[in-house]
Formats: structure tokens, C-alpha cells, sequence
């Protein structure tokens, strides 16, 4: 227990912090604080898949395009529930990321990544196929609408329990097999581990966090679907977080969420950009210029401050042994 006081620690602070900040923050940065807690559940999600398992994916915007749609047509055509809504995305998100995992087995590395780069590309034009019932390019309007403060509320606390979810299920079995599958596929079977099952159960949950996070977006886009807010620069958004937050570690996550949340925000008020395509070359810049500085993401960071810690901790228990010996 004491070797995760200081983890513990700082997860209560945090903690503390976001319950106080819609009290102090305006209405709309409030409204960008819920985004931020949007991202962090998905990019939890591709980390499992990613960082734990070693399977890239540079298509989980498609898992929070299914979630979102799925919210926006059950409170459309069924008026149920936002909250119940966001059950089912993550419910419907899981089974889509078992049939899409299964046939995946065959794939790893590059060919994974195109696969589902391909996924990506193809859903956002579901919507304009099946326009019917999913409202073609114009989209699909839910039939109810929270304010900011109530969806700050909300995308927090799911991030805060699925968080739980993750840190429990990854410290346990699953996640050693998650690591031994990542680390050698070759040693992992013959430490007895089900590749095929591991690897497909974390494609699952990868994706039901990104479902629930994507009946999220919708919300925060005030309960409105539409295929362009699923582009594929969403997926590459999610990516970059991941690397940001530092894959194969959940405590940079908060900072790879927050960086593609509000980095849009920050490229904006730079004064000499003045068009769109201005914005995309200080987001690239800045995201190079982060790479280059956290090679390992805020994580890695956070590691070699700790091991810089412990080793000032021990100098000066050396240096205050002698003392006390010679009382």
C-alpha cells in the first residue's frame, strides 16, 4: 500500500481539482473540460489496445462514430435515456470490436494499422448508404440536449470509473497477458497464454471504451451525429494523444487528452495564422516539438522524475546513516 501512497496521492488531488473546476471555470471552458474527459476515456481505450497489447490502430474514431451513432438514434426514434443511450454504445461497441478482432488475428503491425485505417475511411460513410436511418450527411439530431456543467459531470465520472476498470483489470491476469502478448507473441505461448482470445478481448474493451466516449462526443456536440465529426483525422487525433500520454501506462493519459482537447484551442490564438490551413502547421509543429521532447510521452516523464526522486531519497539516507552510527 505504501509503494502506491504517492500514486494514490496524486490521484486524489486531480481528483479534487476536477470536481472544483466547473465552479471556478466559464460556461465554455467548462464546455472544453468535458471534451478533454471525452478524449481521456478513448484514448484509455487505444492504450489497452496499443500500449498494452501492441496492436496499433489508427482507426478508433470508427468505434466512437458506432457509440455515437448509437446514442443519437435510440433518443431519436426511441427517446431513451442519454445515460442508458451511452450503455448501450458501449455494449454495441464491444461486439463490433470482437467481429472486427477476430479476423484481425491475421494481421499485426503495418498491415493492422492499414486495416484499420481502412475501417475508419469506411464508416464515416455508413451514414451516407443507410441515410434512411442514419440521416445521410445531414446527420441525426438526438431529441434531447444537457448543458455543459451536467456533461462535464458526466464525461468525468465515466472517465473516473472506466479508469478504475482499467487500472484493475491490467494490474491482474489479463493484463500480464495483455503485456506477454505485446512483449513476445512467441513466449507468451509457451507461458500457455490464448493469444487469439487475449488479443481479440482487448480489441473488445478498446473498443467499448471508445463507443461510450464517442455517445460522449455526441453529446458534447449537442446531441447531433454527422459523418464529418468521424473523419479519420479524428482517429490520428486519438493516436497522437496516445503517444502524448506515453502508450503502455495510464498516468499520462490526463495530459495526451488534454494536449489534443485543447491543443486546437491554443494553435487558434496564435496571431499569425489566419486560415485553416495555418492551424494544421502549428498543430503539426507543436506535435513534433513534444515528440522530440517526450520521445516516451508524459509518462515516460513522469518515470524519470520518479527514479530522479528515489535516488535523491536514498543520498541522503546515506548520508545521515553515518551520523546516526556514530551516536
Amino acid at each position: 500500500m505504501r509503494r502506491h501512497a504517492p500514486r494514490l496521492g496524486s490521484l486524489a488531488v486531480v481528483a479534487a481539482v476536477l470536481i472544483v473546476l466547473p465552479f471556478v471555470l466559464s460556461s465554455y471552458h467548462t464546455y472544453l473540460a468535458a471534451e478533454v474527459g471525452i478524449f481521456f476515456i478513448a484514448i484509455l481505450g487505444l492504450n489497452i489496445l496499443t500500449g498494452y497489447t501492441g496492436q496499433i490502430s489508427i482507426g478508433h474514431g470508427a468505434f466512437m462514430a458506432i457509440g455515437g451513432y448509437t446514442t443519437a438514434v435510440m433518443s431519436r426514434d426511441h427517446h431513451t435515456n442519454l445515460l442508458v443511450t451511452m450503455l448501450f454504445a458501449f455494449a454495441f461497441s464491444f461486439v463490433v470490436g470482437v467481429l472486427f478482432g477476430l479476423p484481425a488475428l491475421r494481421l499485426s503491425g503495418v498491415y493492422l494499422a492499414l486495416a484499420t485505417f481502412a475501417l475508419a475511411l469506411s464508416v464515416q460513410y455508413v451514414p451516407l448508404q443507410w441515410s434512411t436511418y442514419l440521416g445521410g450527411s445531414g446527420g441525426v439530431q438526438s431529441s434531447t440536449t444537457e448543458g455543459n456543467v451536467w456533461l462535464y459531470g458526466v464525461s468525468w465520472a465515466t472517465a473516473a470509473t472506466l479508469f478504475a476498470v482499467a487500472w484493475l483489470l491490467l494490474r491482474g491476469r489479463v493484463g500480464r497477458a495483455f503485456r506477454a502478448v505485446r512483449d513476445s507473441e512467441i513466449a507468451a505461448v509457451a507461458s500457455g497464454v490464448e493469444i487469439g482470445i487475449y488479443k481479440t478481448l482487448a480489441f473488445a474493451i478498446s473498443a467499448a471504451f471508445c463507443g461510450a466516449a464517442g455517445s460522449l462526443y455526441v453529446m458534447w456536440l449537442n446531441g447531433f451525429a454527422q459523418p464529418q465529426e468521424f473523419a479519420v483525422g479524428l482517429s490520428l487525433s486519438l493516436l497522437v494523444g496516445a503517444a502524448v500520454a506515453g502508450l503502455g501506462s495510464l498516468w499520462g493519459i490526463l495530459a495526451g487528452a488534454a494536449f489534443i482537447g485543447l491543443l486546437p484551442q491554443v494553435s487558434a490564438s496564435v496571431p499569425v495564422i489566419g486560415n485553416q490551413h495555418g492551424l494544421d502547421v502549428v498543430y503539426g509543429v507543436l506535435v513534433v516539438l513534444v515528440m522530440l521532447v517526450l520521445p516516451e510521452g508524459f509518462a515516460g516523464l513522469l518515470g524519470r522524475l520518479r527514479v530522479f526522486t528515489q535516488g535523491l531519497n536514498r543520498e541522503s539516507t546515506a548520508v545521515k546513516l553515518p551520523e546516526s552510527s556514530s551516536q
